[in-house]
């Protein structure tokens, strides 16, 4: 799956601000918040405190190119 990104290197993150988790789901599917949670520790043990994030979790019925996740992450950036 391709994915975007416009992060000059990560010497120049500074934090984590959000993450937003999509998640494809059955109507049943209630965990959400649960699905990102490999996602929050890996940048809380990448970058430390300053991985500390807001978040959200939304269930999907379908996601592009049958992906299971989609996430969107907002970094702080040092000059």
């Amino acid at each position: 799956m391709a994915s975007a990104c416009a992060l000059p290197g990560l010497d120049k993150v500074t934090g984590v601000v959000k993450l937003l988790g999509m998640i494809r789901a059955t109507p049943d599917f209630a965990d959400h918040p649960a699905a990102l949670d490999g996602c929050s520790d890996l940048f809380i043990e990448v970058f430390g405190e300053n991985g500390t994030h807001a978040r959200s979790a939304v269930g999907m019925g379908s996601l592009p190119m049958q992906a299971t996740v989609e996430i969107e992450a907002i970094f702080s950036l040092s000059a």
